[in-house]
C-alpha cells in the first residue's frame, strides 16, 4: 500500500493515460475538460440563446463523469493518499519568486493570489479576472483546452492540435518570463 502514497512514476502514470484514450478512440470518443463547460451551458438553457450551445448534450453527457472522477480523485488524493507534504519547489525558482516578492509559504499556491484575504486587493482581483477571461477566449478560439490538445488530440495525430500546443508553451513562456515579472 506505501505505493499509493508517494507519486507514481511517469511510464505508469502515462500507460493508463494512454490506456484510457485507447478505449476512448475504440469507443469513439474525445477526452477534453473544456468540452463539458459547453455541455453544463447546453443543460442549463444556452441553447436557446446562441447557437453554438444547441446540440444533443446526452450524447457527451459521459465526460461529466470525468469531472465528477476529476473532483472525487483530487480530494482522495490530497486526503487520504497523500502525507500532507508538497514536492519542494527548485532552489532557482524560489529565487526567483522572492525577486518578484511572492512567497513560498503555501508551495505551489502562494499566498499573495490564493489566500482569502488576498481578494480585498484590487491588483489580484484585475488578475484573477483578465487571466479567466483570456483563459476561456483562449480555449473557445482554440477549440480545447490543455487536456483535449495535448492529451487527446496529438494522440489522435492532429495537427491542429500540434499547432494549439505549441501555442500553449510559447504563451507560457511568454507568462512566466515577461508579463509575469511585469505584473509583480
Amino acid at each position: 500500500m506505501d505505493f499509493l502514497f508517494n507519486p507514481w512514476p511517469w511510464y505508469v502514470s502515462g500507460f493508463l493515460i494512454a490506456c484510457t484514450l485507447l478505449v476512448l478512440l475504440l469507443l469513439g470518443k474525445r477526452f477534453g475538460m473544456s468540452s463539458n463547460l459547453r455541455t453544463l451551458c447546453t443543460i442549463c438553457g444556452a441553447g436557446k440563446k446562441t447557437s453554438f450551445f444547441n446540440f444533443n448534450w446526452k450524447e457527451e453527457s459521459w465526460n461529466l463523469v470525468v469531472v465528477l472522477g476529476a473532483i472525487i480523485g483530487g480530494f482522495v488524493g490530497a486526503h487520504y493518499l497523500s502525507d500532507g507534504s508538497i514536492p519542494d519547489i527548485s532552489e532557482a525558482t524560489k529565487a526567483s519568486l522572492e525577486q518578484l516578492h511572492i512567497s513560498q509559504e503555501n508551495g505551489y499556491l502562494p499566498l499573495e493570489l490564493f489566500d482569502i484575504q488576498s481578494l480585498s486587493d484590487f491588483k489580484v482581483i484585475c488578475i484573477l479576472l483578465v487571466g479567466g477571461l483570456l483563459i476561456g477566449f483562449g480555449t473557445r478560439y482554440a477549440g480545447g483546452c490543455t487536456s483535449g490538445h495535448a492529451i487527446s488530440g496529438l494522440s489522435n495525430l492532429q495537427l491542429p492540435s500540434l499547432i494549439a500546443v505549441i501555442g500553449f508553451f510559447i504563451g507560457g513562456l511568454i507568462m512566466v518570463h515577461i508579463i509575469y515579472p511585469f505584473i509583480f
